[in-house]
């Protein structure tokens, strides 16, 4: 099994200018997943939704190409792909040529999907979209849709994920709502680096206490994880402690390294988000 510390990250690495597949780094999900307390059975569904900003390669007479990939990862899928080394992979296209953009898409889909599902008796393909240079001026930038938590003047000194800050009102009568936030931020397990993000938690069920939740996002503010296990430990803690019959929760993190991660997990069916970027991305 890959581990954190064996990849990429926080280390001083050559890039390579010519198409290489084994740069991928995947790592499985599975014992953040048990640490947490997700069942064999997911309580949720879902996908990482992921936005590459620096891909570029040769056409066959060896002018540069440049697109924007979107990315969609399962979240059914046992592993994800550790994002230094997804970053070193998309830059090894830089001095390759390429028939066409439909031969890039190709290798990306057969790459990806094959990290993605590695080690698994199961198969599966994750989805990859691409934004050539006339599309770019279609790209809009849209904050996450939601009643703002951030208007609420809390104190705040758990600086470590704390459940034992969410409550809701179970006694009463259920509510829908679509909460936001922008002071998410956790930090790199491996780097210690800042990841920053805004979040909405949609729910239906009894009411959440919102200064109690706004003080347990906060409460993720010196935790170490990658952005899919955060967004997994949110949803179970609510799902656990908030009871609601609902719940859906998207996080969209600033990039790094020319990528952002958009974790986005939910209790029932329903169409993903668009991969639209916010002010901070």
């Amino acid at each position: 099994m890959n581990r954190p510390e064996d990849s990429h990250l926080g280390r001083s690495v050559a890039y390579a200018d010519q198409y290489d597949a084994s740069l991928l780094y995947p790592m499985a999900r599975l014992p953040k997943r048990q640490e947490i307390g997700v069942p064999a059975t997911l309580p949720f569904m879902g996908a990482d939704l992921w936005t590459a900003y620096e891909l570029s390669w040769l056409n066959a007479r060896g002018k540069p190409q440049v697109a924007l990939a979107q990315i969609t990862v399962p979240c059914e899928t046992p592993n994800i792909v550790e994002s230094k080394s997804l970053k070193l992979y998309l830059n090894s296209f830089s001095n390759t040529r390429f028939v066409d953009s439909a031969e890039v898409l190709a290798s990306l889909r057969a790459d990806l999907s094959e990290a993605a599902w590695r080690g698994s008796d199961q198969s599966g393909s994750v989805g990859i979209k691409l934004l050539n240079a006339e599309q770019f001026a279609q790209q809009s930038v849209q904050e996450l849709d939601g009643l703002s938590l951030d208007r609420l003047d809390i104190a705040c000194d758990l600086f470590h994920p704390a459940p034992e800050l969410l409550s809701a009102a179970l006694e009463e009568q259920p509510v829908s709502e679509v909460l936001t936030s922008q002071l998410l931020k956790s930090n790199c397990p491996v780097t210690g680096q800042p990841d920053w993000a805004s979040l909405q938690i949609s729910y239906s069920g009894p009411q959440i206490d919102q200064a109690g939740l706004l003080q347990y996002i906060v409460s993720f503010r010196n935790h170490n994880d990658f952005h899919e296990q955060c967004v997994e430990r949110i949803y179970m803690d609510i799902w656990m402690r908030c009871k609601p019959t609902k719940l859906s929760v998207y996080a969209r993190y600033t990039r790094r390294g020319g990528l952002d991660i958009n974790p986005f997990r939910t209790s029932h069916p329903q169409p993903l988000p668009a991969n639209r970027r916010t002010a901070r991305q």
